[in-house]
Parts: structure tokens; C-alpha cells; sequence
């Protein structure tokens, strides 16, 4: 039996997920925020989070390539220097303005070295604020670690039922979620131990999602890409990356759901954008999905990198970061090339 808010699920799910845009993950948490300006010696205050995150959402033609944002509460709260909120600017912009929910991930009690996310409690009073604001879709991130011995069963189950709780709650007051289990790629595994976790947290995740009466059609998946440890020895092409992928996911994940935006998870700009240009070059014709990106720092990392807090800089940072989205746009066309990273 279809729920009220059934066909504006769908409907909100698909014009995120239109053809050759993306989403701008915008959405860090203060304390990350702050340690990438300390990298830079740029000044950790509110004022300069918001001057950086209205940088973003100003950047002329952005709305070419990208579909939706994701924004932390910080900045949802907040306003443009021309008295605008930042959920008004980006509609003005026609882009679709989302918000991240959860609270962080802790240390699972009784189960060392696994992580589970918080921020169930009192989760459906803030999601209907964040509604009653604007907001459209909504983002939960669950942290799986590989390790010895890790992930085990209880590290995967708890975090997938998390997942779907959040999401169940989110459709219930008409917010696409975002349902990102994101498989670190921090450690020493190759490309085969991530694909076997990988495959595990999704049938897990998509478990959950049945048994809880989450209607896939509204709902947006964001995992990670199959890839080696950044201590591996073996680091895979980007083209083996993109077989590993998307098997997994066709494997894994089922044709009702609309669409895979896929995290950077701190991977360079340059190599997150060939492996999924390889993924759309190998499968396109082949995917009951759309794939696309929902990137943070292979998105901002260089025009942060170059406005660096100073106001003088701010267009030269705005063109870096509207060449990086172009540059996902032509991934997602399989058109992708090193030249362009030239040009």
C-alpha cells in the first residue's frame, strides 16, 4: 500500500539523480572543517566556515553539474552575506538543498575497533525541523572498518540497522535519504578483501531496509568505491577498480532503487574522477541504476587549497572547483581524460 509521501520520494529521488549531475558534499562536521582550515592556517570560526561554504553555493554556473548539496547543521542555520539562507540560495540556484543528520561514529561497546553511528535519538523531531526549513533529502553515514578480525557480524548488523531506522524516518516525513555505509579504505587489504566486505555491508544494509518497510524508490544508496588500503602494495587501475565495483554492486544492490552516488573517501580528485569515468566507459549500457558522485574533497580540496581564507582569491577558487565538477560531469559521460586536468 503506497504512503502519502510515495510519489514525492521518487520524484525528489530522480531529479537528484538526473542525468550528468552530481552532489557537492558540503557537509563536514565542525571539528573536520576546522582541522582541513588548520592545514592552511585559515581562522576555525563560524564566520570563516561560513564564507568558505557561501564560496560553494555561489560559484557561477555550479548548477551546470551539480544536482543536490549536502549541508551541516552549521551552515543550513546560517546566511549569505545578502541576508539569503544558504537553503534559499541554492534553490535559487536549482539546486536541491539536503542536510547530514547523524552525530559521528563511537566505539561499538563490547567490540573493539568497530565504530557505530549515533543520532537516532531524537531523530524525528530534527528531521521534520530540517523539512519545515527546506531541506529535501537527508544524509546518515555508517564508518566499517577492515582490519584483523574486522568487520565481524555484530559491527556490520548494528550499523545497517541504524541505516534503515534513519531511513524509514526520514521517508516517513517526505526526505529522501542518503544511506551511505562507508567501507574505509584506511589499512594494509587488497581489492579482494574490500570487495567480500563491501558485498556484505550491502546485503546486510538492503536486509534491513526490507525488514524495516523502506520504499527503495525514495532512497539514494552512497558507497564506497571497491578499492585496495592506501597501505596496500598493490594500488588496482582504475579500470579494475570499476570491475570490482560495480559487480559488487550489481551483486548486491536491487534495480528498484533509483540511483548510487558514489563518496570520495579520500581518494585524490584526479583518481576518483578516472575510476568512475572507467565504471560509466565498462557498464553504463548495463546498470538498472544511475551512479554518480556525491563528492566532498575531490571537490573542494583544490579550491580550498587556493582561496585559503583570503577574499582576493575567492573567483580563482570558485573556477578550480566548477573545473572539478566538470570534469565528474564528463566522467559520468565516460568522455573523462588526464587532458583535461590540463586545461
Amino acid at each position: 500500500m503506497s504512503k502519502p509521501h510515495d510519489q514525492a520520494l521518487t520524484d525528489i529521488a530522480h531529479a537528484m539523480l538526473v542525468e550528468s549531475k552530481g552532489l557537492l558534499a558540503m557537509d563536514e562536521s565542525t571539528g573536520t572543517c576546522n582541522r582541513r582550515f588548520a592545514s592552511l592556517n585559515i581562522p576555525q570560526t563560524a564566520e570563516a566556515r561560513r564564507d568558505w561554504r557561501e564560496l560553494l553555493v555561489t560559484t557561477s554556473g555550479l548548477e551546470e553539474c551539480i544536482s543536490g548539496a549536502i549541508l551541516f547543521d552549521e551552515t543550513f542555520r546560517q546566511k549569505l552575506c545578502d541576508g539569503r539562507s544558504f537553503v534559499k540560495a541554492l534553490e535559487d540556484a536549482n539546486i536541491i538543498p539536503g542536510i547530514k543528520v547523524d552525530i559521528g561514529a563511537t566505539d561499538l561497546a563490547g567490540h573493539a575497533g568497530e565504530k557505530v553511528t549515533e543520532g537516532l535519538d531524537g531523530l524525528r523531531g530534527r528531521l521534520r525541523e530540517y523539512a519545515d526549513m527546506g531541506a529535501r533529502f537527508a544524509k546518515w553515514r555508517a564508518v566499517i572498518v577492515i582490519g584483523e578480525g574486522l568487520p565481524g557480524r555484530v559491527g556490520i548488523d548494528v550499523n545497517a540497522h541504524a541505516l534503515a531506522r534513519y531511513a524509514a524516518l526520514c521517508q516517513e516525513v517526505g526526505l529522501v535519504p542518503i544511506i551511505e555505509p562507508e567501507v574505509l579504505m584506511d589499512g594494509t587489504h587488497d581489492l579482494g578483501r574490500c570487495l567480500e566486505v563491501s558485498e556484505e555491508v550491502q546485503r546486510s544494509v538492503f536486509r534491513q531496509l526490507h525488514f524495516q518497510g523502506v520504499r527503495l524508490e525514495g532512497a539514494i544508496l552512497k558507497p564506497n568505491m571497491v578499492l585496495p588500503g592506501i597501505g596496500c602494495a598493490i594500488q588496482n587501475t582504475p579500470e579494475e577498480i570499476a570491475d570490482a565495483t560495480v559487480q559488487s554492486l550489481l551483486r548486491t544492490v536491487p534495480p528498484g532503487l533509483p540511483g548510487i552516488a558514489f563518496l570520495s573517501g579520500g581518494q585524490t580528485p584526479e583518481l576518483a574522477t578516472a575510476r568512475l569515468n572507467a565504471m560509466h566507459v565498462r557498464f553504463k549500457s548495463q546498470l538498472p541504476w544511475a551512479l554518480t558522485f556525491s563528492f566532498s574533497r575531490a571537490l573542494q580540496q583544490s579550491a580550498l587549497a587556493l582561496w585559503h581564507g583570503e577574499a582576493a582569491k575567492r573567483i580563482h577558487a570558485q573556477e578550480s572547483l566548477l573545473h572539478r565538477a566538470r570534469c565528474n560531469q564528463a566522467a559520468l559521460r565516460g568522455q573523462y581524460s588526464a587532458r583535461m586536468e590540463q586545461e
